[in-house]
């Protein structure tokens, strides 16, 4: 009996020691702690997404895994349509049949996104708020489409991940009054740092990888570009394929 239990706690601990060296694979579920799992999933999510809101890619060397995951990231967790379109969700949604904030037989069912306006830009967030001096210079959401070259936003992916980082203006289009290259009516006061983005929440996306954010940069590309970048200062000519 003695020896009978001895062997039984010698196979349990030996299994113990066992599992703990191989990690335990056969108590895993198929999905549980993988990470390479979860982000086929997302990639496989992001391009049903896309299809379903009907977005037409434009995909030509791009790697598929990328622009699905980039889907993901843009149209499922983030919803970066609804601000960068011309009037905050509104916009977003193809009128009225693809908008589900409408109740049926107005709502198809199905909601789809416009692509007159997808992430084209243009929401006037109007002007930063207790600046001294008051500012007048209106913050409005960038064309995030691609430009005549194929960049997002006109921008390198090197650009692309420095913005979503630090947040910083490369258009240089609100800088603070009296800082160099600022004009009177698009300047912005103390103690807002006009070198930075106010409105996009770049301090909640910087710590995502360069995986992550090269996959918002590659699924971006892919997209229909729309013309410009109305009520910005200065905006580029002919930057933006027709």
């Amino acid at each position: 009996m003695i020896v009978r239990q001895f062997l039984k706690i010698t196979t349990v601990i030996s299994s113990v020691l066992i599992g703990m060296l191989i990690g335990w694979p056969q108590a895993r579920a198929d999905n549980d702690n993988n990470g390479s799992q979860d982000e086929k999933q997302m990639t496989q999510t992001g391009l049903a997404e896309a299809a379903s809101l009907g977005i037409t890619l434009h995909i030509t060397d791009q790697d598929l895994d990328l622009v699905g995951l980039g889907s993901y990231l843009v149209n499922v967790t983030s919803a970066c349509n609804a601000c960068h379109t011309p009037v905050f969700l509104y916009t977003s949604f193809k009128q009225p049949s693809g908008y589900p904030y409408f109740i049926p037989p107005v709502f198809s069912g199905k909601k789809q996104i416009d692509p007159n306006f997808y992430l084209s830009g243009g929401f006037d967030f109007g002007p930063p708020p207790s600046t001294i001096p008051p500012s007048t210079a209106h913050i409005i959401s960038r064309n995030l489409t691609p430009d005549k070259n194929g960049l997002p936003a006109g921008r390198s992916l090197e650009d692309f991940i420095q913005i979503m980082k630090t947040g910083v203006d490369l258009d240089r289009y609100h800088l603070n009054c009296g800082s160099l290259g600022a004009t009177n009516t698009n300047c912005t006061g103390f103690p807002v740092n006009g070198a930075l983005l106010q409105v996009m929440p770049w301090p909640f996306f910087q710590r995502m990888t360069d995986r992550q954010l090269t996959a918002i940069y590659t699924y971006l590309s892919t997209v229909p570009c729309l013309e410009g970048d109305p009520g910005n200062p200065n905006p580029p000519t002919g930057s933006r394929c027709k």
